[in-house]
C-alpha cells in the first residue's frame, strides 16, 4: 500500500477551492490535511470535494483565522478532536486509516502563530504558542509507544533550521525563528521521537520554504521564504517514506495561499 499524504495551510478553503481541486486532480493525494481553513462546520464544502473521490471527512472548522480539516480517499476508522489551552479554537484534528501494516493515525495541527512580539509577558498570542507547544509535547510524552504508527503534519508556524528560513541573522529574532520556539519544537519532536520526513529527504544543508509572504511584489525573485509546514513520523514509521517535497508551484497558482503544499509518500506495504 502506498500512502502520500499532503499537508497544505489553504489560507480560507472556500475561498481558495479551485487550487485545492487543482491539487486534488494534478497530485491526487490519498490524505490531504488543510489548515486554516477559516471555515464554520456548517459551510464546509463537502460536495464539491466529494466529487473529486474524497468520501471521508473529518473537520475542526470555526469562522476566523483557524480551522482544520482532513480529507481521504480511505475509509476513517476512528477520529479525534482535541481542543488545546482552553482557547476554544480550532486547531487539531487525527484520523485513523487502515494499512496492511497496521492502523496509522494522521494528527493534523495548526500551531498558532504567535504574533510579532517575542516576548510572553507582552504578547499574549505568543503566550499563547508556547502554552500550545508545551500541551503538545506533554500529551504525546503521554502517549508514546514505540509501536504506535503516527504522522504528524501541518503549519507549526516555526522554521527550526538556519536552512529553513531565507536569513538565519535577520530573522534570528522574528517570531516563528526563535530560541525559544526552536527549543520548543524539538521538545515536541523528542516527546514521541518524531522524525522530520521531509529533511530526511532534503538535506538539512539545503535552503527549504514553504511560506512566502504576501508583502513581497515579485515573491519568487525574492524567494525570501520560511519552512513552517512540517510532517513526521514516529520510529514505527521512519523507513517507510520513500519521498517528500514542497510543491512549491502551488504558491505561483491563481489567488494562491501564502503556504504551499508538502508532500511525502509512505510504503505501508
Amino acid at each position: 500500500m502506498d500512502l502520500s499524504v499532503i499537508t497544505w495551510n489553504i489560507n480560507s478553503v472556500r475561498l481558495r477551492m479551485p487550487i485545492v481541486e487543482q491539487l486534488l486532480e494534478e497530485y491526487a493525494p490519498d490524505v490531504l490535511c488543510l489548515q486554516e481553513t477559516k471555515c464554520p462546520n456548517g459551510q464546509f464544502p463537502f460536495s464539491a470535494i466529494k466529487k473529486l473521490g474524497y468520501e471521508h471527512i473529518v473537520i475542526n472548522g470555526q469562522a476566523g483565522y483557524h480551522g482544520v480539516a482532513t480529507i481521504s480517499r480511505h475509509p476513517i476508522e476512528a477520529e479525534e478532536v482535541r481542543e488545546f489551552c482552553n482557547k476554544g479554537d480550532s486547531r487539531h484534528a487525527a484520523i485513523t486509516i487502515a494499512s496492511p501494516s497496521g492502523p496509522v493515525t494522521i494528527h493534523n495541527f495548526y500551531v498558532p502563530a504567535g504574533g510579532d512580539v517575542p516576548d510572553p509577558e507582552a504578547n499574549e498570542k505568543f503566550a499563547h504558542k508556547i502554552d500550545f507547544l508545551n500541551e503538545m509535547s506533554q500529551w504525546f510524552e503521554a502517549e508514546k509507544n514505540n509501536k504506535n504508527k503516527m504522522i504528524l503534519v501541518g503549519d507549526l508556524n516555526i522554521a527550526p533550521l538556519e536552512t529553513d528560513v531565507w536569513s538565519h541573522k535577520k530573522l534570528v529574532n522574528v517570531v516563528s525563528h526563535t530560541a525559544v520556539e526552536i527549543d520548543l519544537l524539538d521538545q515536541v519532536q523528542r516527546s514521541h521521537d518524531w522524525i522530520d520526513v521531509v529533511r530526511q529527504h532534503i538535506p538539512g544543508e539545503q535552503q527549504l520554504y514553504s511560506w512566502w509572504s504576501y508583502r513581497a511584489r515579485d515573491w519568487l525573485a525574492a524567494d525570501k521564504g520560511r519552512r513552517l509546514d512540517h510532517i513526521w513520523v514516529t520510529p514505527a514509521l521512519g523507513e517507510k517514506s520513500h519521498h517528500a517535497e514542497v510543491i512549491k508551484d502551488a504558491r505561483g497558482w491563481e489567488r494562491p495561499s501564502d503556504h504551499a503544499p508538502v508532500i511525502a509518500r509512505f510504503d505501508l506495504s
